[in-house]
């Protein structure tokens, strides 16, 4: 759109021609942030009731995985279908997911819905954010994701509080079901306001297979928290390890990369990098499936209370994020990007001892410090992710970041349920239990993040340098 007469500030956001669009983006990514902390904190209730808690990461790792192949997927439907059409198909997609799980009668049919969900919502989230800069003049664009950020932290407060209300009058399906007023109004504003456009003769395709690939390791991780026999769960983690790593041999060698050169790599800034970015939500996926559950069925606190809680995470990023923003000079972003994987660690050990122990006040002031973590770290390792990418990458490499930071999240809650399998969390939830998988799982995440600690200090801003 043209930049004439905008001078870009958030007054220019409510006004015609932008107030429309800008209303329709951040209900997109609303919606998906939503959803996250409204599931988060209404699941641990629908899991008790159907008997399926063995299956919980399953919930996540289901929705996280479908969500990657429907962002990786959404330039290629955009492109194919136009902007509208694809929105269209995609919130329709995530409404049949929510009526699904929201209707369940078994966790299959739970996790059937959250398949729909993610790939409807991994479409949404990122056609939006690709559509900001074709709706918007750059002068705007700042306000914009500005915008779509707030979204995020206002879902951070509201969704455990609505999650938990509803939870607790009415049902856990009713958390699930405030999705579809929402989504119709979403869908009301995409045939109102995006225009059809968009559309190429010839869009270029998805890399499909290598896709395929990652779905299949992530998936094979969490089968491995299925199986009742230690050989069979470490040769289903060595396969996932292999896919894994075949996506990476395969990706190097086509012309339609879904990586950046050098991308994973352990010598080079981006390389490192992009490590942190993966192991940092890696580790931190144990709070997001398992912390409501022990709350809520060990401890015995309502939903509503659990859900605040884990969101004191969410809450602490947002505050962090904006503390260190302007500390840019000298060896700060550095230090900031080393500190980040610290605090996660030293979080989840204290979570692995608290939640044993039953001190919320440590479990509060962990959630506090994972945030303060990603907070410090994240903006400034995407910038360094930017600045090392080739220049002819840099859209490739920045774009890329959420996509690896939910596979991140897979393979963490999938990871998370492989341990809480071979601690014996399943139906039976006692207390004895409860407290032996909080210790495992929530102190061999923390491990999880030693990793990404070296990694950072490998990781340098060539500005700074």
């Amino acid at each position: 759109m043209s930049e004439a007469g905008v001078r870009g500030r958030w007054s220019d956001l409510l006004r015609p021609p932008y107030v429309l669009p800008a209303l329709t983006l951040c209900l997109g990514e609303g919606i998906y942030a939503l959803n996250t902390f409204l599931v988060s904190t209404a699941l641990p209730s629908a899991v008790v009731e159907l008997r399926g808690v063995e299956l919980i990461s399953w919930a996540f790792t289901l929705y996280l995985t479908a969500a990657i192949v429907g962002g990786a997927s959404a330039g290629f439907l955009k492109q194919m279908l136009g902007a509208r059409v694809s929105l269209l198909a995609a919130g329709l997609l995530f409404a049949l997911g929510t009526l699904l799980a929201a209707s369940a009668t078994s966790m299959p049919q739970v996790l059937a819905g959250r398949l729909f969900q993610g790939a409807g919502e991994g479409v949404i989230a990122a056609t939006c954010y690709a559509l900001a800069a074709e709706l918007f003049p750059r002068t705007l664009l700042p306000k914009m994701f500005g915008a779509l950020a707030v979204m995020w932290a206002s879902s951070a407060f509201g969704g455990p509080l609505i999650a938990g209300l509803l939870t607790e009058w009415l049902s856990w399906r009713a958390a699930f079901l405030v999705n579809i007023p929402l989504i119709l109004i979403f869908l009301g504003l995409v045939a109102g306001t995006l225009p059809a456009s968009g559309r190429t003769d010839r869009p270029a395709p998805p890399p499909f297979v290598r896709l395929g690939l990652i779905g299949l390791g992530i998936m094979a991780i969490a089968l491995a928290s299925r199986t009742q026999h230690v050989a069979l769960t470490l040769l289903l983690m060595a396969a996932a390890a292999l896919l894994l790593a075949a996506v990476l041999l395969l990706d190097r060698r086509q012309a339609n990369r879904l990586f950046p050169q050098g991308a994973f790599g352990t010598r080079s800034t981006l390389g490192a990098a992009f490590w942190v970015v993966l192991l940092m939500p890696v580790a931190q996926a144990a709070t997001t499936v398992y912390l409501p559950l022990f709350l809520q069925a060990g401890w015995g606190w309502r939903p509503t209370y659990a859900g605040a809680l884990s969101a004191l995470m969410a809450l602490s990023w947002s505050i962090f994020a904006i503390l260190v923003a302007n500390l840019t000079s000298g060896r700060w972003p550095v230090r900031f990007i080393r500190l980040g994987p610290i605090l996660v660690a030293v979080a989840l050990l204290a979570q692995a001892f608290a939640l044993p122990a039953g001190l919320p006040w440590l479990v509060a002031l962990a959630q506090i410090v994972i945030g303060a973590g990603f907070g410090v770290n994240w903006g400034f390792i995407s910038q360094a992710v930017m600045e090392a990418a080739d220049p002819a990458e840099t859209d490739m490499a920045s774009g890329l970041l959420p996509t690896v930071q939910s596979a991140g999240y897979a393979i963490g809650a999938a990871l998370a349920g492989v341990i809480a399998g071979m601690a014996g969390l399943g139906e039976q939830l006692d207390i004895a239990t409860m407290e032996r998988s909080a210790f495992w799982i929530f102190g061999l995440h923390g491990l999880m993040a030693v990793p990404a600690i070296l990694l950072a200090r490998r990781v340098v801003i060539r500005k700074l340098a």
